[in-house]
């Protein structure tokens, strides 16, 4: 089974295959340009040792074909591995079961391929063999790594990949105690610094600080006494006007 490329229609699927100990892919009678997101893939293990085929799917419209994409297995079966994964701080070890007819029948000319690589990263670039365990190291705590296994007869793959696992890389305890520290050391400092510039201001610029705290004194227009008009300061500085009186000659 596979996932439509696209809601549009006119679209149509074919399957290919390959045999154990070829590199030729051929198309599966089934399935060619189907218009499903799925096929019957029975017939291609009888055409190959021990039924192990590799199975690849492209679109087509019009004429014009997609590139194959390859289809992996979500079980362990005769042709698929059977993988386990354990994350530590740093590393990554993949335990892979021997005990399959294909190591029973070929002995030490059997091993896994395990491509691994950060999720989202093409899983094609970096790989390891090995036949019991693979352990990978040097890896970033704290980011996701994922995994796919295939089985190698001498050194050509054969069979369905294993479907990528994924495993997140677990910080070492160690290393977040140190973080820890650093963040409380750095808080301190911080908090410090802050009080110790807080007390400069408050002591040695006080009158600056009133300064920047005092707001804008205005007196309002009304405030102001209006000069007294003239007539009334000239009234107010004339002599006054001399009176009528009789001169008292004796007083008893």
């Amino acid at each position: 089974m596979w996932t439509p490329a696209t809601e549009e229609r006119d679209l149509t699927y074919t399957v290919q295959y390959s045999s154990f100990n070829t590199k030729v892919w051929q198309d599966v009678p089934a399935c060619i340009q189907t218009p499903f997101n799925s096929c019957n893939v029975a017939f291609t293990k009888d055409q190959s040792q021990h039924g192990c085929v590799k199975l690849r799917v492209r679109a087509e419209r019009r004429g014009l074909k997609s590139i194959p994409v390859k289809a992996c297995s979500r079980h362990s079966d005769t042709c698929s591995p059977e993988v386990n994964l354990t994350a530590r701080p740093g590393s990554l070890t993949v335990y892979l079961n021997k005990n399959n007819s294909l190591t029973a029948e070929h002995a030490a000319h059997v091993k896994h391929r395990v491509y691994y690589g950060k999720e989202g990263e093409s899983l094609e670039r970096m790989y390891e063999d090995g036949t019991l365990s693979v352990s990978i190291s040097n890896l970033e705590e704290g980011q996701r790594y994922c995994t796919k296994v295939q089985y190698l007869y001498y050194s050509d793959p054969i069979g369905l990949e294993r479907c990528t696992q994924c495993e997140v890389i677990p910080k070492s305890r160690h290393k977040a105690k140190e973080t820890e520290a650093i963040v409380a050391v750095v808080v301190v400092v911080v908090l410090v610094a802050l009080m110790t510039s807080g007390a400069y201001f408050l002591i040695f610029q006080r009158r600056r600080i009133k300064q920047w705290l005092q707001p804008p004194c205005e007196i309002p227009p009304h405030f102001l006494l209006e000069p007294f008009p003239e007539h009334h300061i000239s009234a107010l500085t004339s002599s006054p006007t001399e009176g009528r009186y009789d001169i008292i000659s004796s007083i008893e």
